[in-house]
Formats: structure tokens, sequence, C-alpha cells
């Protein structure tokens, strides 16, 4: 029975995080991204950069390498998830205001770009979506452990840091003003 209880108690939290009752976007969870490989081992050459390629619902081909020079945020979410829902105006307002951060939207959801692109259209957002194979997603992202999940990539390329559950465009901002970008005026 003790067993069970803990099972219970470990797994609640990300089942609350999963598009539900999770906590806010004062909340979510932040992981920084991971620290070079420990002194026992060599350091590499050069650190892997995220690789992402994926065909937009209009059809056009979104190059995470092409957007080097910016921040980019990129975003999974579902056409189901609530608090996706509620941060996509955020991260449209974001990427139209912002020259030095692009964004890209990740449905990780099951509908058919018809349907993606039928949801778009009752809450259009500035920035491209591009529709995620749930069973195969890109390598270097993977799968989410909750909804919404969100990277920020610095503009060399590199992992900045990931986010769990849902944000705003002032912890976007703030995080990119302390990794050495520019402050949100």
């Amino acid at each position: 029975m003790n067993k069970r209880i803990r099972l219970v108690i470990g797994v609640l939290p990300l089942l609350l995080l999963a598009c539900g009752k999770g906590p806010g976007p004062s909340t979510a969870s932040t992981e920084p991204a991971a620290t070079s490989a420990s002194a026992a081992k060599p350091a590499p050459t050069k650190a892997k950069l995220p690789g992402l390629q994926v065909t937009t619902l209009e059809g056009a081909q979104w190059d995470l390498a092409a957007q080097r020079g910016k921040w980019v945020v990129v975003n999974y979410w579902a056409t189901w998830c609530g608090p996706c829902i509620q941060e996509m105006p955020e991260l449209s307002a974001l990427a139209a205001m912002r020259a030095h951060i692009s964004v890209i939207g990740l449905a990780y959801d099951e509908a058919s770009v018809e349907e993606l692109q039928a949801f778009l259209r009752d809450r259009p957002v500035t920035y491209p979506i591009a529709r995620i194979d749930i069973y195969e997603p890109p390598a270097d992202f993977g799968a989410p452990r909750g909804l919404p999940t969100t990277w920020l990539i610095a503009p060399d390329g590199k992992l900045a840091r990931k986010y769990t559950g849902p944000l705003t465009a002032r912890m976007l901002e703030e995080d990119i003003a302390a990794f050495g970008g520019p402050k949100a005026g």
C-alpha cells in the first residue's frame, strides 16, 4: 500500500502539469541548460547545437540553424491544452514586437493540418506553427513531459533554458536579459 501511495504522490505533479491545474506563469519550472561534461571526461571541441527543421502549416520550411543571431523560442503546445492556449497571445506579441526574438510553435497534437489551421483561424498568432508527429518528435527536442514545454535557444544556437509549464513574455525577456541579451524596455 505504501508503494502505491508513493507512486501516486510521485506521478501526481506530472499529471497536474500536463495541461491542467499546473503552476501558473510565475511558477513555471525552468531547467538551466546542461553544463559541460565533468572534469574526468575531455571537453568536446564543439558543443552540439540542437537542430530543428520543420514544415509550417503554410508549407514553408523552417530551420533553427537559419535563426542564428536571434533568440529563439521553441514552444510545444496542443489544441486541448488550456495553459498552452493562454500563453499563445503572449508569445505572439513577443514575436511581433521584438526583432531579436524568433518564435516557432510546435503542435504536439494528433489533430490534422486542416484541424490545426481551423483552430488557428479562431486564435491567430504572428509566429509560424508546425505539426509534430507525437510518435516521432524532433530528436533534439524529444517528447515533452508536460505541456506547454518551451526551449529558449541563444543567438549562438545553444540551449539557454528549458521551461515546463506556462510562461509569459516577461519571463522570457527577463531570462534573455539575464543571459546577456537586450533588456526589455
